[in-house]
């Protein structure tokens, strides 16, 4: 069992999903929560119950703060980070400032190991600001003395999140507007599987320094993953209509130009639009992890979900 484990960017789906497995699993002794605001903090509350929960609410670029939060803990799980680029939330203040800060943090409380959830394509020469920031965030936490092991994931699909629920909603549709006609490959991997790849990647010995490509067992393009799962739902395909590329890149350079917080931005959507299309064989054998069959997550995300 591993002693106090400090998670930032708790509030998130992947955060509370790896609380709940650490405390109802009984993997850790407990565990130091790290959020930015109230309102996040609130929806820690149900798993509060466990008794082995502290939450604090922290700005995670301070390094002071993120000290004593990391007083006592002897691992740390870093899932702070924004796909989206608003007026008020930067790349480079959700990546590159909170990993210095929890890296000087865990430098002085003792902390044994880091994980940091990253997404694949990052590195810090990336074209795309979101990535070379994932990057630079990256370096920054390899260059620490606190050991470290980097996962870089794909989409997540998990019962309930974001994903499943856009997914769910393309599938029942009749008609589908998708940018390129959903050419992009898409290698979707199992919420529960990046959960048990965080928790053997905390304890798994020689991994330090180790940084790990991880995505789901198949790769497919997004349009055959929507139509493969309006089959799964029973549902006659949807009518693909391509969107082109160029005129949602534009419509997003726009939506940046006018909004402080825009529904879709230019290095978000080539985030979205980039090919996943990995060999995970390296980081499933390094963490002795065997992947979940992909239609066994469609069956949990979609079927599961219209049954609740």
């Amino acid at each position: 069992m591993l002693e106090r484990v400090l998670v930032t960017g708790a509030n998130g789906y992947l955060g509370r999903h790896l609380i709940e497995r650490l405390l109802v699993e009984g993997r850790a002794a407990s565990v130091q929560a790290v959020v930015r605001s109230d309102r996040a903090a609130a929806l820690l509350e149900p798993l509060a119950a466990h008794g082995l929960l502290d939450v604090a609410i922290v700005n995670p670029s301070d390094s002071g703060a993120l000290a004593a939060c990391c007083d006592s803990c002897s691992h740390a799980v870093h899932l702070a980070g924004i796909l989206k680029e608003t007026a008020a939330s930067r790349y480079e203040d959700a990546h590159e400032r909170t990993t210095a800060a929890l890296v000087a943090a865990a430098e002085k409380s003792g902390v044994k190991r880091i994980v940091y959830l990253s997404i694949l394509g990052a590195r810090p020469d990336a074209e795309n600001r979101c990535l070379a920031s994932k990057g630079r965030a990256e370096a920054i936490l390899q260059r620490g003395k606190v050991p470290a092991v980097v996962l870089r994931v794909p989409m997540v699909l998990g019962r309930g999140d974001v994903a499943a629920r856009v997914l769910a909603l393309r599938a029942s549709a009749r008609v589908v507007l998708l940018t390129g006609g959903g050419a992009s490959l898409e290698q979707p991997i199992d919420v529960a599987d990046v959960i048990e790849a965080i928790l053997r990647a905390l304890v798994v010995p020689g991994l330090e320094g180790a940084d790990l490509d991880l995505a789901g067992p198949e790769c497919l393009s997004r349009r055959d993953l929507v139509l493969r799962a309006a089959a799964l739902l029973g549902k006659a395909p949807p009518r693909i209509v391509p969107v082109p590329l160029p005129l949602v890149r534009l419509g997003a350079l726009l939506a940046e130009t006018l909004f402080a917080n825009p529904p879709l931005t230019p290095a978000m959507l080539g985030v979205l639009e980039q090919d996943d299309h990995i060999d995970p064989s390296r980081a499933c054998q390094g963490l002795a992890l065997e992947l979940t069959p992909l239609e066994v997550t469609l069956r949990r995300c979609l079927l599961e979900s219209e049954r609740a």
